[in-house]
């Protein structure tokens, strides 16, 4: 390759990254090869500078038509706002949007224990750890509290107690019987639930996750006993899955009731006749939630005599309900933000 064929390769590509296209005719490399002419034998000159003219000639048009086809930009201020520099981002049409899964079943379980007379509180995303395990029958140096593996800030209470991050929705109990305790006086039942978010140090998995929700169940009255807890689940979870469902208790164990149960329910979807079922591994049982009757210590800490007011509470994960009913194999889908994921809604 010669001298000017070189040259002339370099400057075009130079050409399209300048900012100012007219910098082109000023290049060095241009002016060498001007320069280089009259440093020619004579019978040379004539051939050289005639190339030599084509390629400024050839970089003249360039500019001249990059002026005529050029558009200028306003400037930008870097320290503005988003929607000073940008056009306004295109939004998704109101017809093409839908209501996250999980908001839309909290409504569903919300309207089911509304018809059964409960009401609804909602939780909070902070809290202390008096209503998160004292109030619960969790003492001080209690070894249960280590199993909640509980997010606890650099913030603390008044008595210098880390603030914590509810790891279950039971934070409200100890305020919802001291809110309500005042229908008792009236021979009306206590009947709260409070589905909202959780938060626990989980190694996340197909199956766990750090933030999640779940719902608490209270109901406190005279001679209320174990009976009315199973018929209450049994009657909230058919009416859910819209199913006759067998349920079963195992005996189980949690400061804040005695009797304590784990509350397990038939498999809404094999009911044990699928030789392979992932939902319930074939066994044609769910465990799917813990439940007891109010431990007295529980009441006492809200004022509430045990000796005259029973009641039972239970806590289920609103996102495994959901799993189930849809057959959703990770529990990450609820939380990652994919539309194609949530699309299905």
């Amino acid at each position: 390759m010669d001298t000017i064929t070189k040259t002339r390769l370099e400057l075009l590509a130079r050409f399209e990254v300048l900012e100012t296209k007219a910098d082109i005719l000023k290049a060095p490399e241009l002016k060498k090869l001007f320069a280089e002419i009259p440093k020619l034998p004579v019978d040379q000159r004539s051939a050289y500078g005639k190339a030599v003219n084509e390629l400024h000639q050839e970089l003249q048009q360039l500019v001249e038509t990059n002026k005529q086809t050029s558009i200028v930009l306003p400037p930008i201020d870097v320290t503005a706002p988003f929607d000073i520099n940008c056009p306004e981002p295109k939004i998704l049409a109101r017809t093409s949007a839908s209501i996250h899964p999980l908001t839309q079943e909290i409504a569903i379980i919300c309207d089911i224990f509304y018809r059964m007379g409960f009401t609804a509180e909602e939780s909070r995303e902070i809290d202390d750890q008096y209503h998160m395990f004292e109030s619960l029958n969790f003492p001080k140096g209690h070894p249960a509290r280590d199993d909640y593996d509980t997010f606890m800030t650099v913030e603390t209470d008044g008595e210098g107690d880390p603030l914590t991050a509810p790891a279950h929705t039971s934070t409200m109990q100890n305020r919802i019987l001291r809110k309500y305790r005042d229908t008792l006086m009236i021979d009306e039942a206590i009947a709260a639930i409070v589905p909202d978010r959780v938060f626990r140090n989980e190694d996340l998995d197909a199956r766990h996750e750090h933030t999640f929700y779940q719902v608490e169940g209270v109901y406190v009255a005279k001679n209320v006993h174990a009976g009315m807890l199973i018929a209450t689940l049994q009657t909230f979870l058919e009416a859910y899955y819209g199913k006759k469902l067998e349920v079963r208790v195992n005996p189980f164990y949690f400061p804040f009731t005695e009797p304590s149960f784990e509350f397990a329910l038939s498999c809404p979807f094999c009911e044990g006749d699928e030789a392979i079922c992932k939902v319930c591994s074939s066994e044609g049982w769910i465990e799917l939630l813990g439940c007891g009757m109010i431990h007295p210590n529980v009441l006492r800490a809200a004022e509430i005599d045990p000796e005259i007011y029973t009641g039972f509470a239970f806590g289920c994960g609103v996102d495994r309900l959901v799993m189930m009913k849809y057959g959703i194999e990770d529990i990450r889908h609820l939380e990652s933000a994919k539309l194609d994921f949530l699309k299905q809604f």
